[in-house]
């Protein structure tokens, strides 16, 4: 019964040796911006950490590091620039704000 619902999954991958080349390529970069997108999220949420728990010279120090992080994310092209732009500001308004409040 379920063997009519549920489509078979087929894997359309073009017979040319270039085309194939070509998705051996795509399917490393796509492993690689996955590994990058999971270091930036990890620092992202290490940092707001720091930051909530009133760690503000941690904090200070990780978001040098995180900044080079989504800069070099940005110019390799995994994340788009209005996005980088987007993260370090809300990053350092988000220090800035509680080093006020400190």
């Amino acid at each position: 019964m379920l063997d009519s619902v549920v489509p078979e999954v087929i894997d359309y991958v073009a017979q040319h040796a270039s085309a194939l080349k070509a998705h051996r390529q795509s399917l490393k970069n796509r492993e690689r911006n996955r590994q990058y997108r999971s270091r930036l999220r990890s620092a992202l949420k290490s940092i707001r950490a720091a930051i909530d728990g009133k760690d503000l010279a941690a904090a200070r120090s990780a978001l040098k590091e995180t900044i080079s992080l989504i800069d070099k994310m940005t110019s390799k092209g995994i994340i788009h620039r209005n996005a980088a732009g987007r993260y370090k500001s809300r990053l350092t308004t988000r220090l800035a704000s509680k080093s006020k409040a400190a």
